[in-house]
């Protein structure tokens, strides 16, 4: 791989104050990227988010190399694999191991993690130590939460957050609906509260919006290391011309029960004469139930599909679905619906109504309401010209907020902050 040439890092602080100034900066950063990559039978926006996020900082000039794992490696062993990465999830050696030998080796200015489960572990944080500054992004609330959303029996539950233990978890066996399942992960919150791991060996944490940030240090991190930047889309599309798009609603995401796909279909049985054609991009365990729900309807099950199609029915659709009946963290389709001038339908839950603007950039309704969520879309549907307003707002959003351009300057002003902190302690 090419290598950058490095420039004396007391030039980071150059970065500070420069979100508005072009892609070019004048540094670079010898950074170690780390991820662990979910199983390639579940698209995740995680991975895509390590990928394009690597081949930013890369395009930026700088040298970054990458130590990931493959949760494909432990799938493909059965029921060994399970039990390989549930002994991995709390404390991982040979990978703390492995990740000293590459700082060591590599001498890079910082490492940023994105995912460390299963196969990574916490652990890496511990191993690293002082020989580089340490961040990591939170997609989700697993440091707090073992099942990584916090939802129990289809409703938002946060105790495991707000009682600062992972017990609850454990009573209820919220990952898998499994208290066996659970029981790894509850350990390493458990283990990494104890130890500190989040207070003291992290100098940067990553979240994706100011309702997770605030959420996650009301459940325990330190209030001075935790940031906020959002998802990004790459590059600057066009936006499609709203004559020529077709008249249909997209839901892109898993068919699951915390994304509220039920009390969409069931809007969409209620809407009644002029029931838009609604596109599901997606698949999951909810698949059977919801085609019976659809039949007679307009609604198209177009499953698992390439990302290139996926982003291709999202920006001809004159409306993108967020139906979710949880916490998110930045979903991804937002920001490729603002990238692409389509508005977004959202529940008005976590971070979702200070993403989308109701009225703006989309409409917002109440979250597991079908009636809510048919008289809002209906309304925005069936008003002239107004869909293709909210698109305009969501493009302005998009070159306001999640370029590349502005998500750079974010994410090197935290780096650089993360170094002053490991300098410091």
């Amino acid at each position: 791989m090419m290598r950058a040439p490095q420039l004396p890092m007391r030039m980071v602080s150059a970065i500070i104050g420069m979100r508005n100034q072009p892609l070019t900066y004048p540094m670079a950063l010898k950074i170690l990227f780390v991820h662990n990559y979910y199983s390639s039978r579940q698209p995740s926006g995680e991975n895509q988010v390590f990928d394009v996020e690597r081949e930013l900082l890369f395009r930026h000039g700088n040298d970054v190399e990458i130590l990931t794992r493959n949760s494909d490696h432990i799938r493909a062993k059965g029921g060994f694999g399970a039990i390989q990465g549930a002994l991995a999830t709390s404390w991982n050696p040979w990978m703390a191991k492995a990740i000293r030998l590459k700082v060591e080796a590599l001498k890079p200015d910082l490492v940023h993690v994105h995912n460390t489960f299963p196969l990574i572990s916490p652990a890496i944080f511990h191993s690293i130590g002082n020989r580089a500054a340490r961040v990591l992004t939170l997609h989700n609330y697993r440091l707090f939460c073992p099942a990584a959303i916090p939802m129990l029996h289809g409703e938002i539950c946060t105790k495991c957050l707000d009682q600062r233990t992972a017990m609850p978890a454990m009573v209820h066996g919220c990952y898998r609906g499994s208290r066996a399942a659970t029981l790894p992960l509850a350990f390493s919150v458990g283990l990494h509260r104890a130890l500190g791991t989040w207070t003291k060996q992290v100098d940067a944490f990553i979240c994706l919006s100011e309702f997770q940030r605030e959420l996650m240090i009301e459940a325990g991190l330190p209030q001075e290391k935790v940031h906020v930047k959002p998802n990004f889309y790459p590059g600057n599309p066009a936006v499609p011309v709203w004559a020529d798009r077709k008249p249909y609603v997209v839901f892109a995401g898993r068919l699951t029960t915390e994304k509220g796909v039920v009390n969409l279909l069931r809007a969409w049985q209620a809407w009644g004469p002029g029931t838009p054609e609604l596109r599901l991009v997606g698949d999951g365990e909810l698949r059977p139930e919801l085609e019976r729900m659809a039949v007679g309807l307009p609604v198209r099950f177009l499953g698992q599909v390439s990302a290139e199609e996926a982003q291709a029915q999202i920006a001809n659709a004159h409306l993108l679905m967020l139906s979710s009946e949880c916490f998110e963290g930045f979903p991804m389709v937002v920001r490729e619906a603002f990238a692409f001038g389509t508005p977004a339908a959202v529940s008005d839950l976590g971070p979702l109504p200070t993403i989308v603007e109701h009225g703006k950039s989309g409409i917002v309704f109440e979250p597991a309401n079908p009636k809510s969520l048919l008289q809002e879309v209906r309304t925005a549907w069936e008003t002239p010209g107004l869909l293709e307003r909210l698109g305009q707002g969501a493009r302005a959003e998009f070159e306001s907020k999640y370029t590349e351009e502005s998500n750079y300057a974010d994410l090197i002003d935290i780096y650089s902050k993360a170094i002053e902190v490991s300098r410091n302690g």
